[in-house]
């Protein structure tokens, strides 16, 4: 109400309501201007956010599942290189490189034979009543011709190399020569009808075209060929051996991993949702660890057969091989030095050193050879895995861990000793003028010995330790590709497996959510 009178007007305000004041400040305005909208705080270079964990339990058990489920694909794409690498080695080893080693090496032997029985058919002439025939040595010089083409023909499919073809066709090329040559000697020879002993001269002088030849060109040609072939099978141990080491340490650590990630899973849903247990996770743990535990262990017997195949087959199938075409050779070179006088130092000499590639003894001399042989080998207490020898056979002591094995090698050393105190009686008989009986004794005659009869069991006994490394390295690459044999089939299906029953069991507690 207002007063009416003189002076200043006064206007009257409700009970208990307070009079206007000042305008208050900012901190102290009412809920409108308390409402007013901040400001924006300034953005991060690039226009990006930090990533920061998901703040909801949701966000986390799909972080936790995508995580599990990369675990899982790496561990399983982790097996199938492994088991791809396991695969290669065993069939470069068992199926491609190493038969074709094998083959060449027996090519080695076949050439040897060849020119061994054809020095054989020279020296024996017309004579009959010897063990070896001139019939007879003809016949296995035929047999060994026709090997010996088959395993160049052999070599020659199998290079998957420029220089391996090339060498294969020269290889034939020069094995036709050496059968021109051995014809025209054995038709010469056969026309002269000499008996038992050194033939003409003429004879004699295409021989050592025929020999030299076979010494020269066709066993170089022959060895390079093992040779190209056998380093690549190393090479391709040595890399497939690390790959599938390296391949199942990545399996238990991938292994590792993924179990841990489907642990924290595990213990995130009981911790948040109350479950003690999840059942498709329980089942999704335990076949990754029976997964991860399986691939492990077929790593590691592929491993073993890799090495088993290689060392114990291959490395010793390769070495027994040289040694028999070595010892042939020098089998030969007994035979040469009764058919050439003329080369009898020179045969000597040779016969001393391959004797010596076959089993090393310190020696200046083959008289001296003998006596080491004679004695180091005639010991009672002789022990080949702790007595070490040199040479191709020395090295062979170390695999007594096959079945049969000790038992062959020692009597492969036996033999052996026999057929060099034979040949030693053979070379004293010529030094004492009597070549016609030293004749006999190598052929197998009057002599009261029979040189040819003991090399024959000595190279008996060398096939039958041959023939266990040749099983052993059988075993070794069958046991190889059962052990990777299906795998191609549980990878994948295990990868749905386990993937699916992580999902099947995050699924229903996503769906609480929603």
């Amino acid at each position: 109400m207002t007063a009416a009178g003189p002076g200043p007007t006064i206007t009257a305000t409700a009970a208990g309501t307070a009079p206007a004041g000042p305008p208050l400040p900012y901190a102290q305005a009412g809920p409108a201007a308390a409402a007013a909208p901040r400001p924006a705080r300034a953005a991060r270079p690039g226009g990006r956010r930090p990533l920061l964990p998901p703040r909801t339990v949701a966000g986390r058990v799909r972080a936790l599942t995508a995580a599990v489920v990369v675990a899982l694909v790496a561990l399983l794409a982790a097996t199938w290189i492994a088991v791809g690498n396991a695969r290669d080695g065993v069939g470069v080893i068992g199926h491609d490189a190493g038969p074709q080693v094998v083959a060449t090496g027996n090519l080695y032997f076949h050439l040897t034979t060849m020119d061994a029985q054809l020095a054989n058919a020279l020296l024996i002439g017309r004579t009959e009543g010897l063990d070896i025939r001139r019939a007879d040595a003809l016949a296995r010089y035929d047999q060994s011709r026709l090997a010996a083409g088959d395993a160049l023909l052999t070599a020659g499919k199998l290079a998957d190399e420029p220089s391996e073809e090339r060498t294969a066709r020269d290889s034939l090329n020069a094995l036709a020569r050496y059968e021109r040559l051995a014809g025209q000697a054995l038709l010469l020879d056969q026309r002269s009808g000499h008996t038992a002993g050194p033939p003409p001269q003429e004879v004699i002088a295409i021989y050592r075209q025929a020999t030299d030849l076979m010494k020269l060109d066709l066993l170089p040609k022959a060895y390079n060929l093992t040779l190209d072939n056998g380093t690549l099978v190393r090479h391709t141990y040595e890399s497939e051996r690390r790959a599938v080491q390296a391949g199942q340490i990545w399996v238990i650590a991938l292994g590792v991993v993924a179990l841990g990630l489907l642990a924290v899973l595990q213990l995130l849903l009981f911790a948040r949702f109350r479950r003690l247990l999840n059942p498709a996770l329980a089942v999704a743990t335990a076949a990754t660890l029976a997964l991860v535990a399986a691939g492990a262990l077929m790593l590691a017997g592929q491993l073993d057969h890799l090495r088993t195949a290689k060392t114990d087959g291959f490395d010793s199938l390769l070495a027994l091989s040289r040694a028999r075409a070595i010892s042939t050779s020098a089998n030969a070179d007994e035979t040469r030095f009764l058919l050439d006088p003329g080369r009898a130092d020179t045969y000597e000499q040779v016969y001393l050193s391959k004797s010596q590639s076959v089993l090393y003894r310190p020696a200046t001399n083959l008289a001296r050879y003998n006596e080491a042989v004679q004695r180091d080998l005639g010991r009672t207490d002789l022990d080949p895995r702790r007595d070490r020898f040199l040479g191709f056979l020395g090295r062979e002591a170390v695999h007594g861990g096959l079945a049969g094995q000790p038992d062959a090698y020692a009597e492969v050393l036996k033999t052996y000793r026999v057929f060099q105190q034979s040949d030693s009686r053979v070379r004293a008989l010529v030094d004492a003028g009597q070549s016609g009986r030293a004749i006999e004794a190598r052929l197998g005659g009057d002599a009261g010995f029979s040189s040819d009869r003991d090399f024959a069991a000595y190279d008996a006994a060398l096939r039958k330790l041959i023939g266990i490394h040749g099983e052993a390295f059988k075993k070794a690459v069958r046991d190889g590709d059962a052990g990777t044999r299906g795998w191609d089939v549980v990878i994948p299906v295990a990868g749905l497996v386990l993937i699916g029953l992580v999902l099947a069991g995050v699924r229903p507690r996503l769906a609480e959510y929603r």
